[in-house]
């Protein structure tokens, strides 16, 4: 099958957002044990989201022609979600600004929102989570195993 050939890409990016986030930990992060900061986590959150975001485009785009491939990325892209389910679960159970103390247990239970700014994150989590839902059923979200199913 002939297929029309792909446009000249913009700048490709990636590489550049693949070196800030090595530049990042190499000056930022030091050696020795430390607890991540909710800032930190937020903000590997919203690069995880973004991430997926990209991953579900080539996902739609490569499945239609290449459907070993596009298993393979939409496998990725289940992989990326759980990542970001579970660094949104860090985040709420990192110490809380100004008490140095995480959430008490009862407030997990209640699921109470914190309020802004430390709200933004549920709020991406929620957009993002919409769009999973559409794409991925519960059994995909919670497969232990999502790739190599059908080759």
């Amino acid at each position: 099958m002939t297929t029309d050939p792909l446009p000249d890409l913009a700048s490709d990016f990636v590489p550049f957002a693949t070196a800030a986030l090595d530049f990042h930990r190499a000056i930022n992060l030091p050696a020795g044990p430390m607890a991540a900061h909710r800032t930190e986590l937020d903000a590997l959150h919203a690069h995880l989201t973004a991430l997926y975001g990209v991953l579900d485009t080539h996902t739609a785009r490569t499945t239609p022609l290449a459907e070993a491939e596009g298993d393979h990325l939409r496998a990725c892209r289940i992989r990326l979600w759980q990542a970001a389910e579970h660094l949104h679960d860090a985040y709420h159970s990192a110490d809380r600004p100004g008490t140095g103390r995480p959430r008490t247990r009862e407030a997990c239970r209640a699921r109470r929102p914190e309020g802004a700014p430390e709200l933004t994150i549920c709020q991406r989590h929620l957009a993002t989570a919409a769009h999973v839902r559409r794409d991925h059923t519960p059994a995909d979200l919670r497969d232990p195993f999502t790739g190599l199913t059908r080759h």
